[in-house]
């Protein structure tokens, strides 16, 4: 990365990952919930759910809605469907009311590159989708600024008054840990921080690629040489995910993903820690338990996620 230019940002480094926020949040002193879930009996009865959410959220709000779309297969029942939809005029007043953004990407890479999330997003929602939602903004990875790139992003997001919902999924973690969006165990993400760079591991990459060959993307050797030489991902953090006004997690690929109900129970069942130097531990260890700070969180899983 080149040196990186001034912005409203706060930068901390922790090891080798930067963050960008507010030096003045504080994990401690939101509130801990229980997370509760809703068990549905297919993906694509997932994917309705989450349509739903963005309907409802168009009802009750007036003007233009913000949303982070998820890059993993837990809303990809939900991209074939809205591309159906867009399709015809049934959305149309709705799409365009639609400001919409990608929450994680590899980096240094091309945007036409087959591997990035947008142009997954491209194949799974169509050409319809966006030519008709009124803006489309990912993290820009053809820079040699990703820190500066990464500060316009998030002051795109603040000038369109935050986000409206955020689609998660969640990663499994070593010792039944998890993710959200790329906050990883370790990197030492606090409540203030609205997104970072962090360095990329061996593994991540090709789960990576692996992830989008049985996908279906359309990707060459150029592509797949280029994605891995990422040396970063960007990802938003910890703050972004607690400002946003609803979270609608989903996991559907505990078949594929055995790790994943031992991670779930674990983000259950945990007691977070009162004593802010303990919360803060818990928290960076394993970074799922964010979710459990949020106020309005919705939770859709399929019955294979419930550990036996």
């Amino acid at each position: 990365m080149s040196a990186p230019k001034q912005n409203q940002f706060a930068r901390r480094i922790v090891g080798g990952n930067v963050w960008l926020g507010r030096a003045d949040s504080d994990s401690n002193a939101a509130q801990v919930r229980s997370l509760d879930y809703e068990v549905l009996p297919t993906e694509e009865a997932v994917g309705r759910a989450q349509w739903e959410e963005i309907q409802r959220a168009a009802r009750e709000k007036e003007g233009d809605l913000v949303i982070i779309l998820l890059g993993g297969r837990g809303q990809q029942a939900m991209y074939k469907q809205v591309a159906e939809i867009a399709k015809t005029e049934e959305a149309d007043e709705m799409l365009g009311r639609l400001h919409v953004f990608t929450q994680d990407a590899l980096a240094p890479m091309r945007m036409e590159n087959g591997f990035s999330f947008v142009r997954d997003f491209e194949r799974l929602l169509g050409e319809a989708f966006f030519r008709k939602v009124k803006s489309f903004t990912s993290m820009r990875t053809d820079t040699d600024d990703l820190e500066g790139e990464l500060a316009r992003y998030l002051e795109k997001l603040d000038a369109l008054g935050g986000i409206d919902i955020f689609f998660l999924g969640m990663g499994p973690e070593p010792g039944e840990a998890s993710h959200l969006a790329y906050i990883k165990p370790g990197s030492g993400a606090a409540a203030g921080d609205l997104a970072g760079v962090i360095p990329i591991s061996p593994s991540i990459l090709e789960h990576h690629v692996s992830k989008f060959k049985v996908g279906g993307s359309k990707v060459t050797p150029e592509d797949e040489a280029e994605c891995r030489a990422a040396s970063y991902i960007l990802t938003l953090g910890p703050a972004a995910i607690l400002g946003t006004r609803r979270i609608v997690q989903s996991i559907v690929d505990a078949s594929t993903s055995p790790a994943k109900p031992a991670s779930y129970k674990r983000l259950l069942e945990t007691e977070i820690s009162d004593d802010p130097a303990e919360r803060a531990r818990q928290l960076d260890e394993n970074p799922g338990l964010w979710l459990r700070l949020h106020p309005n969180v919705r939770s859709l899983i399929l019955p294979d996620v419930l550990p036996a």
